[in-house]
């Protein structure tokens, strides 16, 4: 049996820390171009409550994304030790290209790809560079795609690369941009034979074009005065809210059911890093389509008379000791919401012991699941190789 498994994984994390304190002295505008009559700190207390997120990164202005998307490549190349030049596709998520800091343009020729190919040095004609623009489950349909060219033989090993630099289309006076940041993870996969399936078990994807495919778009800065026509990311944040709640439980669902397994199987829960609260809310809805009718054990999903209560008093009360505690590993409090980069860099923090003591060891499985722009919604499951 030929499965598909990750040899190694590696990213790049920017090095300039934004915390939340920087955006204290913005001016926030509405959709109606009318400026917020909130506090700043209000507005800031409102959204880390809500999304999680205390600082996030943003990269240098020197660099751009396929050079941070080059950067994770190779660190991932290193940690593995194979040789580059047996690369046979080279696959690169992101959404905007190569945006400048002294512009906002997309630059896409050559593709992302291609350029990352060469910063890499690879001289391997048959290596093939392709660019994948997915919206944020970007990274994760490259590793679908990637298990396919490994499966059907035509391919030995795959790089994986999200790459993103948010930073630069976030609209300076709307709120939802302190939500966006920057960074880059990838992944390799090559074919593994065993005798019981390992690696990519199976996935579940779908999209939503007809009712959801307006809950992203570039447009002009909400405040009506700013200095120029250049256009940024805005979004629907409400209503993609409520798109995910309600589908992303039933991809995870139908990924495990693909691979002939339970939610009682899986021991870690891998979800793009969104929004904090929209996280644990898909957690809780997978959990009730499974019959844990109680959700997931944490605090801040219960009445707020029983946030004061210990996990010892609610496993008491509420009976919920079948999900443990520590099943999905979150980044976003001090990464934001890379896009694409928000899972593989997930992923090499946790394969590296590096996600305050999260780890996969051989033979546990996780499930892998992303939403975006599209709409698209994927999930993977995923045995460790033993």
């Amino acid at each position: 049996m030929i499965n598909s498994i990750i040899v190694d994984t590696g990213s790049y994390i920017p090095t300039k820390i934004v915390p939340n304190s920087e955006f204290f002295n913005n001016e926030f505008y509405g959709e109606d171009g009318l400026r917020l009559s909130q506090p700043n700190e209000e507005i800031i207390r409102k959204f880390q409550e809500i999304t999680g997120i205390e600082s996030r990164r943003y990269v240098s202005d020197d660099l751009v994304a396929s050079d941070i998307g080059f950067f994770a490549a190779k660190n991932a190349i290193e940690s593995s030790g194979i040789d580059p030049e047996t690369l046979d596709y080279i696959i690169v998520a992101h959404n905007f290209g190569d945006v400048r800091s002294d512009n906002r343009r997309s630059d896409f020729v050559p593709n992302l790809g291609a350029r990352i190919k060469n910063k890499l040095g690879i001289n391997n004609p048959k290596c093939i560079p392709k660019d994948l623009p997915f919206g944020c489950p970007g990274w994760l349909q490259g590793m679908i795609d990637a298990d396919y060219f490994i499966r059907s033989g035509d391919a030995k090993r795959v790089l994986v690369i999200g790459t993103e630099t948010l930073s630069r289309v976030c609209d300076p006076h709307d709120r939802d941009s302190m939500i966006y940041a920057d960074g880059a993870g990838a992944t390799i996969l090559a074919p593994f034979e065993s005798d019981s399936p390992v690696g990519i078990l199976s996935h579940a994807v779908r999209s939503d074009t007809i009712k959801y495919s307006n809950l992203l778009w570039m447009g002009p800065s909400y405040n009506p005065n700013y200095p120029s026509n250049d256009l940024f990311l805005k979004m629907s944040g409400n209503v993609l809210y409520g798109y995910a709640l309600d589908y992303v439980p039933g991809i995870i669902k139908e990924a495990l059911d693909r691979a002939g397994l339970n939610l009682s199987d899986i021991t870690k829960l891998c979800i793009h890093q969104a929004n904090s609260k929209m996280d644990h809310g898909i957690l809780a809805n997978t959990c009730k389509i499974y019959g844990y009718t109680k959700g997931f054990l944490d605090k801040s999903l219960l009445p707020k008379k029983q946030t004061d209560a210990t996990i010892g008093e609610i496993i008491n009360k509420y009976g919920i000791n079948d999900i443990p505690p520590d099943i999905m590993p979150m980044t976003i409090s001090w990464l934001g919401n890379s896009s694409v980069a928000t899972v593989p860099t997930l992923l090499d923090l946790l394969f590296k012991g590096k996600l305050n003591g999260h780890n996969l060891d051989k033979g546990n499985i996780a499930v892998i699941g992303a939403i975006g722009a599209g709409m698209a919604i994927n999930g993977v499951v995923y045995k460790m190789p033993y």
